[in-house]
């Protein structure tokens, strides 16, 4: 056990750093925007909405890649890693440039489906159309991690990601403030940024083919394996996606404060998720890892452990967010009512963190394992259990701070637990267990 504790710890503390860089910078820039009023927040909220749900729909061009190349790598077939991650990445560009093409001129009417204010609108239409320039680059960024945590690297994108997170939050603050350019300088810092760091890791991916003479050309077979083995990680990822934006909806249906607080909560709970999703990388790597070598008794005892840490680290972020809650609304909006919602959402939301821990653990391993079908399925199932919870919160509108408490329970607790018992039922077995490299 010791030994797979220090290889978890190898790839989960890296991975951790990474992943920690992103929210904290988001939270630098969710407090900058946030210090420009109230309707520049609440935009931020819609804008980020829409965008986090692109970027999140197609997260699988990390999540399909990682276990792929960590598949062949365990095969001994390190070349056939590297061309699969590289096709990945040819992937991801293609997807991005014509995402970003057809969501120009569909910007405005996606933020108005909000049903927001007219002034929110504006600012988050700005804010949109400005970041859909780094969307391609942001996309090359995923499929690009997704290789090197295949290849067991997850020091690489911790590197990339302080110094590309760093930058974007310097670059926010000149361009918001200093440059005077508002909502619109936050959107053009974070797209310089992405650009930076797909730039990056194209420099890595090109030297690690010519070390092992593999062709940079996108494959038609590589890249069409890697659409196929997305597509159920792609609905299993809709699933979540739908599970958030109906909760934005919902929160922008209770007010422009209840909106605001929620952008606020939504954020760190992404901060939580992300912390925790160092585990389920972890597991992603080695479970992919294992089952290419056919190590099915490391595989069983690498869950287990993943399934120890994931609760445990759930407790102590839980208690911690439980201990500071009324002291983080003011470092994000001087408004008393914001505040007081942020503070019961957040002593809500610590309740459900420990649940969460067991189920972004048991998610890595069964997307590491590959077993995306179950994964979608489920997901399906699990938004059908959250659609009447958070039906009732909108029909019976809570007023004030309880309104957004009612929905965190809806969402961190209701939801959270639905996708608790489907991934339990399924590590409980052995039918996610295929061992070998992909055909």
């Amino acid at each position: 056990m010791q030994t797979i504790d220090r290889d978890i710890l190898r790839l989960a503390v890296p991975a951790l750093g990474a992943l920690v860089a992103e929210p904290l910078f988001l939270l630098t820039d969710t407090a900058l925007v946030g210090h420009l009023g109230e309707d520049s927040l609440a935009a931020l909220g819609v804008a980020s909405a829409i965008l986090q749900t692109v970027v999140g729909l197609l997260i699988f061009l990390a999540y399909a890649t990682t276990p792929a190349v960590a598949r062949r790598l365990g095969a001994g077939d390190q070349p056939g890693a590297i061309k699969a991650g590289i096709d990945g990445m040819w992937l991801a560009l293609g997807v991005g440039v014509l995402l970003a093409l057809i969501g120009w001129p569909l910007a405005g009417a996606l933020v108005r489906s909000f049903g927001t204010t007219a002034a929110v609108s504006a600012e988050a239409t700005t804010y949109l159309t400005v970041s859909l320039i780094g969307l391609p680059g942001m996309l090359v960024v995923i499929a690009a991690t997704g290789l090197l945590r295949g290849l067991q690297d997850t020091r690489t994108p911790l590197v990339v990601a302080v110094a590309g997170f760093a930058a974007n939050a310097g670059l926010n603050a000149l361009l918001i403030y200093g440059a005077g350019w508002g909502i619109a300088g936050s959107a053009a810092g974070t797209v310089i940024a992405q650009w930076a760091m797909a730039a990056v890791y194209v420099v890595i991916a090109v030297r690690a083919a010519r070390r092992s003479r593999v062709s940079l050309r996108p494959g038609l077979d590589g890249v069409t394996a890697s659409a196929s083995a997305g597509g159920w990680l792609f609905v299993r990822t809709a699933s979540l996606r739908a599970a958030l934006v109906a909760s934005v909806v919902v929160a922008a249906s209770l007010g422009v404060t209840q909106l605001a607080a929620f952008q606020i909560a939504m954020t760190v709970f992404t901060t939580l998720a992300l912390i925790l999703d160092a585990l389920a990388i972890a597991g992603q790597a080695m479970i992919g890892h294992g089952l290419g070598a056919s190590e099915v008794h490391r595989v069983h005892a690498v869950t287990r452990r993943l399934i120890r840490w994931g609760v445990l680290s759930g407790l102590v972020l839980g208690a911690a967010v439980a201990a500071v809650a009324p002291l983080v609304g003011p470092a994000f909006s001087p408004s008393p009512e914001v505040q007081q919602a942020l503070t019961v959402s957040l002593w809500v939301m610590a309740a459900g963190i420990p649940i969460g821990g067991y189920v972004f653990v048991l998610d890595g391993v069964l997307i590491g394992a590959g077993d995306a079908r179950y994964l979608a399925l489920t997901g399906v199932v699990n938004l059908a259990v959250y659609a009447p919870l958070l039906v009732w919160v909108a029909v019976a509108h809570p007023a004030g701070a309880a309104g957004l408490g009612w929905l965190w329970a809806a969402f961190g607790i209701g939801y959270i637990g639905a996708r608790a018992v489907t991934l339990g039922l399924r590590a409980r077995g052995s039918r996610w267990i295929v061992t070998g490299a992909p055909a």
